[in-house]
C-alpha cells in the first residue's frame, strides 16, 4: 500500500495601500514569493488580482506525507507573509488539505 500523501494549499489576498503602480506591486510580490520558496521550500505564485495596483492574490502549496506537517508549513508561510509584507495587510486567507 502506498504511503499517505497530503497536498496543503493556501490562498492569501494582500492589500498594499502604498503601491502606486503595477511595477512597484510586482517588486514587492515577486520578492516575497522568491523568499517564501527559498526559506520554506514551498511552491508559491501570484494567481489573481494581476492588474490591480494595490491588491495581490497569491497561492502557496506544499506536499507532505503528514497532514499535520502540511498544516505547519502553511501556518509558517502565513506568519512569514505577515512579517515580511512591507506594510501590506492580509485581507483574506483560505486553506485546504487534499489527501491523496
Amino acid at each position: 500500500m502506498p504511503a499517505a500523501l497530503t497536498v496543503g494549499l493556501m490562498r492569501v489576498v494582500i492589500h498594499m495601500p502604498e503601491s502606486g503602480s503595477l511595477k512597484s506591486k510586482r517588486q514587492v510580490i515577486s520578492g516575497l514569493l522568491r523568499r517564501l520558496r527559498q526559506e520554506l521550500k514551498v511552491a508559491a505564485a501570484e494567481v489573481g488580482e494581476l492588474d490591480r495596483w494595490q491588491l495581490a492574490e497569491i497561492a502557496i502549496a506544499t506536499v507532505s506525507g503528514d497532514a499535520r506537517q502540511a498544516d505547519r508549513v502553511l501556518a509558517a508561510a502565513l506568519t512569514y507573509i505577515e512579517a515580511h509584507a512591507d506594510g501590506a495587510r492580509i485581507t483574506d486567507v483560505s486553506t485546504e488539505r487534499v489527501p491523496l
